[in-house]
């Protein structure tokens, strides 16, 4: 039997349609696309939660699935928008349903403020295109969605806001010096999410089109001197996301396998598949 795997869109419709003009599909269909990848036998269905009068799976629905992921936003949490609140009032439904539910740096955020834990902006500033360090704790190493890191890990990321407080269920996995929070299993209701602040699903060209579509916000945050050099700097994840094996572009911004090669860049959504999608299934009888 297929699986049913539900990705939960973070961004609302008017940010969804400027990514998909960038990068050619919206968030959710990219993740959606990496799911089917590790996952071929996987349905994959999509739903808009931050859309107004949106049609949203209630917690019955949600056990249906077999497996929920949240995407990124560029939204702030503690705006507290009715487009954020509804995001939040899905999370606790994923909850109660005690379906397995993985969370990547947005996804991460509604997860732990729906399980009562407090998210904020980062007094140290963007951490921008590549978390450098990130390093599991004993927890992390003893845990399966790290068990194929190292001790110190790269990976693709863009976001603004960390978690201030973790929510009550929380373990800890992984930290860095940007972010203390970088990885996380959070037990709520009758399930268990896997969290990471970090984007295991993106690709160098997602990360390259965000940068673009920064623009100005990263040269006027120290990250690139002008214009030049930030177009410079998505070149080079342009070509390697052409050909992760660029060795001149990898030693230049040094990076190694665990961002370069897809396998290991997907680690901790592949781990969470096997070890938690595909048993809930069996669990209940969807084998």
């Amino acid at each position: 039997m297929t699986l049913r795997l539900l990705v939960v869109e973070g961004n609302t419709a008017a940010d969804r349609a400027r990514h998909a003009r960038s990068r050619g599909a919206m968030p959710s269909e990219a993740y959606a696309e990496v799911l089917r990848e590790l996952a071929p036998d996987a349905v994959v269905d999509l739903c808009f939660p931050a859309d107004r009068q949106a049609n949203l799976p209630d917690a019955a629905g949600l056990e249906g699935y077999d497996g929920v992921a949240l995407t990124g936003s560029s939204l702030n949490l503690y705006d507290m928008t009715s487009e954020i609140t509804a995001q939040i009032d899905l999370a606790r439904a994923v909850f109660a349903a005690g379906t397995p539910v993985f969370g990547s740096c947005w996804g991460l955020q509604v997860l732990t403020a729906a399980a009562g834990g407090v998210v904020r902006r980062n007094p140290r500033g963007r951490e921008m295109g590549i978390a450098r360090k990130i390093a599991p704790n004993d927890s992390g190493k003893a845990h399966p969605m790290l068990a194929e890191r190292p001790a110190a890990f790269d990976a693709l990321a863009v976001h603004q806001d960390e978690i201030e407080t973790m929510a009550p269920g929380t373990t800890l996995l992984a930290s860095n010096s940007m972010s203390e929070v970088q990885a996380v299993e959070i037990k709520a209701g009758r399930a268990t999410a896997w969290a990471v602040q970090y984007h295991p699903e993106f690709s160098f060209g997602e990360v390259s089109a965000i940068g673009g579509a920064l623009g100005g916000r990263l040269i006027d945050e120290g990250f690139f001197e002008d214009l030049s050099t930030l177009m410079r700097w998505r070149a080079d994840l342009d070509l390697l996301e052409a050909d992760p094996a660029n060795k001149a572009v990898a030693w230049r911004h040094g990076l190694d396998a665990e961002i370069l090669v897809k396998s290991k860049r997907r680690s901790e959504i592949g781990r969470w598949i096997d070890a938690m999608v595909r048993p809930t299934r069996s669990a209940r009888g969807r084998a």
